[in-house]
């Protein structure tokens, strides 16, 4: 495993000191199942959409849950009682659990089901605090700090 430098980082970002230990946690997290397949679309300028095939599953056995910025989509698949014999089997019916790194002031707006897809709305909201916002000069006013 090769180590990143991130100091050429600190030279111009300030305050993004969080950014080295996601990098570090992405780095050391055990890798991630492919199931389920998932896309994630860009639906707007601050508004995604995560599409996950979920064949097979009920929406009450799917759960969704966000905490510390970490969205986590878990699926339980209950084992049904009767034996069963497959010629083949191309559907996966295995409990899973995927987790998402969301951006800062990014919130889960809904979630809904469709033909075996699981869609799950994300926005991008930033507080007015944190909009860019134009200072004129000569305008005689101070800005004091406030913290």
């Amino acid at each position: 495993m090769r180590n990143i430098d991130l100091t050429p980082l600190y030279r111009s970002f300030i305050g993004f000191d969080h950014l080295a230990s996601l990098i570090d946690n992405a780095s050391r997290n055990e890798k991630q199942p492919a199931y389920p397949p998932y896309n994630i679309e860009l639906l707007a300028e601050d508004k995604y959409r995560i599409s996950m095939a979920v064949a097979g599953f009920a929406p009450e056995n799917i759960e969704i849950e966000v905490q510390d910025n970490t969205l986590r989509v878990s699926g339980t698949k209950e084992e049904q009682g009767e034996e069963r014999r497959f010629l083949h089997k191309g559907i996966s019916e295995r409990s899973f659990e995927r987790k998402f790194q969301l951006g800062d002031h990014v919130k889960v707006l809904a979630a809904d089901m469709k033909n075996g897809l699981l869609h799950i709305d994300l926005e991008r909201v930033i507080p007015e605090a944190k909009k860019p916002r134009k200072i004129e000069i000569g305008s005689g006013n101070l800005i004091e700090n406030q913290g």
